[in-house]
């Protein structure tokens, strides 16, 4: 698909106003009033949603094997997850998974 510098820039001003009108409506309508306990409760739950969408497409299809899942990132995620669910620890995961994926990659090649 060829799009002209004009597409763009519109698409690009489109994305923009959406973004400001997204943020807008929590920080300049609601913004001084107290958020009601219900949305308060759902909106716990918005970093653990969004940060396995971030991560999945890196661990299953990632960029540096052009596609193909690799034993080495999976592992590395696995230790990931059970080191988070063992320890409570975000600290602890993080290392444990990227010494994983280290140790992994020297290992797999």
């Amino acid at each position: 698909m060829n799009m002209s510098p004009a597409h763009i820039w519109l698409l690009i001003a489109l994305i923009a106003i959406g973004t400001y009108l997204i943020r807008f409506s929590f920080l300049g309508l609601i913004g001084n009033r107290p958020i009601p306990e219900w949305l308060l409760r759902h909106l716990r739950y918005t970093p653990v949603a969004v940060l396995p969408g971030l991560v999945a497409p890196l661990v299953l299809w990632p960029e540096a094997t052009g596609g193909t899942p690799d034993p080495a990132r999976l592992l590395a995620a696995g230790a990931t997850v059970l080191a988070g669910v063992l320890t409570r620890n975000v600290l602890i995961s993080i290392f444990a998974g990227g010494g994983t994926l280290f140790a992994a990659l020297q290992l797999f090649g």
